[in-house]
């Protein structure tokens, strides 16, 4: 019997992939093991594997194919006795997407049923029945009533449902208004980063560039990693409720430490050191020993209840081109300097080719993002849920300030932290930054 190879889901939010690369042909002999594809999703390029063994009979999804549904068949594997002509012909023809039993369905629309039967067997019901093509109550203005899977066939078929007239009781939408609008056609739902968009301006993203003149800009299509971005952080800016603690950091017992250590690294032949401690490595490992000290600073909001971690896994923000990935330290107040600077250059150097594993950007409770090396003073960073803190670090530079009544001279640098106000309120957040300040001014204290 033939083997149907699909699309893998390479994390638990990925719908769909880029076919980057086959690395096997029709006719080859594959198995169990072996390297058949590479997959891009929107900040990955991840090698699959086959699971089976075989010859591969048909590739369905040319090289370079671009948004490939998760589960859908991309390739053929013939077993030993079988050939090209053993494949179905309509192998790899619709979704691959599991089917929804049909008597969920049913059932709930007997549900929905159930109430408009109760409302007509009221007097006052019958008196004045109300027009089936009422539009759907709204609450505060804002919300519109649906059952729950009116509203989830509304969300799959991306259907504006504030659009729709509900036929249940009291205007409901349910699930036949669903239906009705997929046949005669309804106004689509925006997607997230277009409805920013519309949130920042009141025009959609057509009416935007409207306003500019033919040939005064370059439309440069949105990639995954972009169109993610933009969806997650326009959530995390309307949903979490942000606020921002700001301190300054001196340096200069940081910076002799520093070159303390970093001149004691052998050499090789090449006179190149075995490492070299950066200011950043520093700071991601004081800020993951401060929300040790500070335990419930290390904390994450999860709805119905709290979360606050035993580890500081701490994610540090990577530029790469079109993006950024947010790699995590694990278990970062448990490593050496040398450890944590290996490990971030390790990531920084793999994020730019995507070769980073989901596992491995993914997770954390808190990220720590420096933009010092671009002369930037000072920022507020956005919150990447599900973290509940990120560290914004500002460039170190010589300032003059007062100490015990004389002008004197130091290095310093401003941080600011944008705290998730849910899971952590203002003084547990000033608490956890003085001890981060405290282990900067005072690097010993790491090592205590």
């Amino acid at each position: 019997m033939t083997i149907n190879i699909t699309m893998p889901a390479l994390s638990p939010t990925m719908e769909e992939g880029n076919l980057a690369k086959w690395m096997v042909k029709e006719g080859d002999t594959v198995s169990a093991g072996d390297v058949i594809a590479e997959i891009e999703t929107d900040k990955a390029t991840m090698e699959v594997e086959s699971i089976d063994e075989g010859t591969v009979g048909k590739i369905l999804v040319e090289e370079g194919a671009q948004g490939v549904k998760v589960n859908s068949v991309i390739a053929v594997l013939l077993e030993e006795g079988e050939s090209a002509d053993d494949i179905p012909s309509d192998v790899g023809a619709g979704s691959a997407a599991p089917q929804e039993k049909k008597e969920a369905p049913k059932s709930e629309e007997k549900s929905e049923e159930k109430p408009a039967a109760k409302e007509e067997a009221k007097p006052e019901a019958k008196a004045a029945p109300e027009p089936a093509n009422k539009a759907a109550p709204k609450k505060d203005g804002n919300r519109q009533f649906a059952s729950p899977l009116a509203r989830r066939l509304a969300k799959e078929n991306s259907i504006d449902i504030s659009a729709l007239s509900g036929s249940g009781p009291k205007g409901r939408v349910v699930k036949r208004d669903i239906e009705k609008a997929l046949e005669e056609g309804v106004p689509q739902a925006a997607p997230a980063a277009q409805q920013g968009t519309q949130l920042a301006t009141g025009m959609s993203d057509a009416q935007v560039t409207a306003l500019y003149e033919d040939g005064t800009y370059d439309a440069v299509p949105n990639d995954g990693m972009r169109k993610t971005i933009a969806a997650r952080l326009t959530e995390a800016k309307q949903t979490v409720p942000h606020f921002y603690l700001s301190m300054d950091c001196k340096l200069d017992n940081l910076l002799e430490a520093r070159a303390n250590i970093n001149a004691q690294a052998k050499k090789d032949e090449n006179g190149k050191p075995e490492y070299k401690l950066s200011v950043n490595d520093f700071i991601v490992k004081a800020w993951a020993i401060a929300l040790q000290q500070i335990p419930t600073a290390n904390a994450t909001w999860a709805g119905e209840s709290t979360l606050l971690h035993h580890h500081s896994d701490v994610a540090v923000a990577v530029a790469v081109p079109g993006g950024l990935f947010t790699p995590v330290v694990k278990k970062a107040e448990a490593k050496s300097l040398r450890e944590i600077s290996a490990e971030v250059k390790d990531f920084a150097k793999r994020a730019k080719s995507k070769k980073l594993a989901p596992h491995e950007y993914q997770g954390g409770s808190t990220a720590v993002s420096n933009l010092g090396m671009f002369g930037i003073k000072d920022f507020s960073a956005v919150i990447n849920p599900p973290h509940g803190t990120i560290l914004a670090i500002g460039v170190g530079e010589e300032r003059v300030v007062v100490e015990d009544g004389e002008i004197t001279v130091g290095n310093f640098m401003t941080v600011t932290l944008s705290c998730d106000h849910r899971s952590v309120d203002g003084a547990l957040g000033a608490e956890v930054l003085g001890v981060f300040k405290s282990l900067i001014e005072n690097p010993v204290m790491m090592l205590a």
